[in-house]
C-alpha cells in the first residue's frame, strides 16, 4: 500500500499528539485532564480551527520540543524558539462552577472533552483494573478516583443533571460515556442502559456508549432502544500475543469474539455508528494495524487508531510513544480507505470518532 504525504498542518497536530506540549507558564484556566479513563495527561487546544488533545501532563511532554509563549496578545505556538502559529486553550466551562444538591461537584460527574464533547465513566472501578494480574497495563482509570477529582458511580440522576447542564451553558453538541467493567455478563452495559434512559429523557443529545462486547447481543438493541445512537467497542491493540502481554484479562476476549460482536452491532446501529480505539505505539506493527482496519471497514466499524500516550503513574509510563513518521504512515492509507469506503468521522452521530481530537486520523479523510 502507497504511502500519502501528510501537509505541513496534518504533520504539525501528528507531531503534538506524539510528543506532547510543555506548559510552564501558561494561565491556568483551561480544560485539562490527570488520570481516569479516555485521553488522560491532556489539554484541549485550538490550532488554526482545529481543536486537538494534546499530552501536557507526560514525561515524553517534558522533553517536547514544542512550548507556548504567552502575551497580552495570546499565545503562540513555539518549536525550539521558533513561533509556529497561534494557540488557543478551551476555556472552563460554566457547568464546573455548579454542584448536585448533595454537594457534589459537576466536574466530578462528567467532564469536558475538547470543545463540545461531554465524557463520563459512568462506573469508575473495573474488574480488570482490580487485578494487577489482569490489568491492562496502560490503564489510568483508577488515578482520578484515588485522586478525589471523580466519584466511584455516576447515577443516571446526576448524569441527566450535568448532561442539560452543559448543553444548555456551554453548548455541548454531544455525550461519550464509558464504563468500567463490572463482573457482570453484560460487562456495563445495563448501567450503560439506565443511565442513557435518564439522559434522553433530560435533555436532547446523541450518545455514544462504550463497553466491552456483552455476552448477549440482545443488549445493543437495548442500548439503541435507551437512546444510544454510537457504541464504542475498544481492541486497543491487535496482535494477540501483545494483547495476552500488556491487557491479560481483556485478551480472554479475542479478536475473533471481537469480530462476531462487531457484526452483531453493526447490525443495530448501522455502518459506520459502532468504532473501536486502537493504540498506534505499543508494539503492533503498522501492516498489523492496517489490515485490520480493513476488515472494520468492510464490517462497518470505524477504526478510530490514536497515538498510544503513556499516563504517569502505570507500568507503561516510560514507554517512548510512537514518532509522527509511524503515525503518518497509518493515518495516511487508512484515511484513504475510509474515503473509498464512504465512512467519515464527519457521519458519526455521537462519540471519540465524531470528536477526533485524539488523532488527527480526520484530517487524512478529506
Amino acid at each position: 500500500m502507497s504511502l500519502s504525504k501528510s501537509t505541513p498542518r496534518q504533520h504539525l497536530i501528528t507531531e503534538l499528539q506524539t510528543r506532547g506540549l510543555r506548559l510552564h507558564s501558561v494561565e491556568q484556566d483551561h480544560v485539562s485532564r490527570r488520570g481516569g479513563a479516555g485521553p488522560s495527561d491532556h489539554q484541549a487546544v485550538t490550532i488554526d480551527g482545529t481543536t486537538v488533545m494534546v499530552p501536557i501532563y507526560t514525561q515524553s511532554a517534558w522533553r517536547s520540543p514544542f512550548s507556548v509563549e504567552s502575551s497580552e496578545q495570546g499565545h503562540t505556538l513555539i518549536e525550539n524558539a521558533i513561533p509556529l502559529a497561534d494557540i488557543t486553550f478551551a476555556g472552563t466551562p460554566r457547568f464546573y462552577e455548579l454542584s448536585t444538591a448533595e454537594g457534589v461537584p459537576y466536574s466530578h460527574i462528567a467532564t469536558l472533552h475538547s470543545k463540545d464533547v461531554l465524557a463520563t465513566t459512568v462506573l469508575q472501578t473495573c474488574i480488570r483494573y482490580e487485578s494487577r494480574r489482569k490489568a491492562c497495563k496502560f490503564c489510568s482509570i483508577g488515578q482520578s478516583l484515588q485522586a478525589g477529582r471523580t466519584i466511584a458511580r455516576k447515577t443516571p440522576e446526576q448524569l441527566a443533571e450535568v448532561a442539560k447542564a452543559a448543553v444548555e451553558l456551554d453548548g455541548v453538541q454531544h455525550m461519550v460515556m464509558t464504563t468500567g467493567t463490572p463482573a457482570t455478563p453484560d460487562r456495563g452495559a445495563a448501567i450503560l442502559c439506565e443511565s442513557a434512559k435518564a439522559i434522553r429523557a433530560a435533555v436532547d443529545i446523541p450518545i455514544q456508549a462504550q463497553c466491552e462486547p456483552p455476552d448477549d447481543p440482545a443488549w445493543y438493541a437495548r442500548m439503541k432502544d435507551a437512546g444510544i445512537d454510537t457504541l464504542g467497542m475498544h481492541l486497543e491493540v491487535v496482535t494477540p500475543s501483545l494483547r495476552k502481554e500488556l491487557m491479560p484479562g481483556k485478551a480472554e476476549i479475542s479478536i475473533e469474539a471481537y469480530m462476531v460482536a462487531f457484526r452483531e452491532a453493526v447490525a443495530v446501529f448501522g455502518r459506520g455508528q459502532v468504532s473501536t480505539y486502537i493504540l498506534a505505539g505499543l508494539g503492533d506493527s503498522r501492516d498489523a494495524i492496517l489490515d485490520i482496519c480493513a476488515q472494520l471497514i468492510e464490517i462497518g466499524v470505524y477504526p478510530f487508531v490514536v497515538p498510544f500516550v503513556p499516563i504517569t503513574g502505570t507500568p507503561l509510563e516510560d514507554l517512548t510513544p510512537p514518532g509522527s513518521e509511524f503515525m503518518e504512515s497509518i493515518l495516511a492509507p487508512l484515511g484513504k480507505q475510509l474515503r473509498l469506503a464512504g465512512m467519515r468521522s464527519g457521519d458519526i452521530k455521537a462519540g471519540c470518532g465524531r470528536c477526533g481530537a485524539c488523532s488527527t486520523l480526520s484530517e487524512y479523510e478529506h
